[in-house]
């Protein structure tokens, strides 16, 4: 039984979600204010927080598993450092081919120095709207794990959504661990969107 404040916050990240997205049609002069009214109410009464994502490979076990997972992802119209934190696990466009996507743990956002192990490489700072994101997995070299290793940079504005939780499978499922930021802000969406059957019955592994 969810509670009636998880059930109030939720109702809370329904209506900034709701607002951000329409909020931008409407500048764009996609939307007239009464559309734009119509999209946030639509929104907030049958719209969700989250969507299913399958994700394959090693890149990112033991958080995912060896074999892939079914994640729950948080939608995020708008990422900025304010609504996502270095230690989330995030899913964005893949660099490389922007038609699909990967899921990588955000290590650095804009403002922090990076430097690296070998010597011969500078250190930089991470620019405005860059981060910087790793996969989990490390016994993966560089080129395997296919992160900002070795691709670099990436913009924040790539990055779509939060993984909330995996199923690894039918009996290895559970919340992924976020920074401490982000979980809490999660809580109620977990709460009231989670549906484990569902995310069993899309399980490709």
């Amino acid at each position: 039984m969810v509670s009636f404040t998880t059930w109030f916050r939720y109702l809370a990240h329904k209506c900034d979600y709701s607002i951000s997205i329409c909020q931008k049609s409407y500048w764009k002069g996609q939307l007239n204010e009464i559309e734009a009214l119509d999209a946030i109410l639509k929104n907030i009464f049958q719209g969700k927080l989250t969507y299913l994502h399958w994700n394959k490979g090693q890149e990112m076990a033991p958080t995912i598993g060896d074999q892939g997972g079914t994640l729950l992802v948080r939608k995020l119209p708008a990422v900025s450092p304010t609504n996502v934190d270095v230690g989330d696990v995030v899913v964005l466009k893949d660099p490389e081919d922007s038609e699909k996507y990967l899921v990588r743990r955000l290590a650095a956002t804009e403002g922090h120095e990076m430097s690296s192990t070998d010597e011969k490489d500078e250190p930089f700072v991470l620019e405005n709207d860059q981060c910087w994101v790793l996969a989990d997995n490390e016994k993966l070299k560089a080129k395997e794990a296919n992160d900002s290793r070795n691709f670099g940079p990436v913009p924040m504005s790539d990055i779509v959504g939060r993984v909330i939780y995996c199923l690894r499978t039918a009996v290895d499922h559970g919340p992924v661990q976020n920074s401490q930021f982000s979980m809490h802000k999660d809580i109620p969406v977990l709460e009231v969107e989670l549906d484990v059957e569902e995310l069993a019955k899309n399980h490709k592994a």
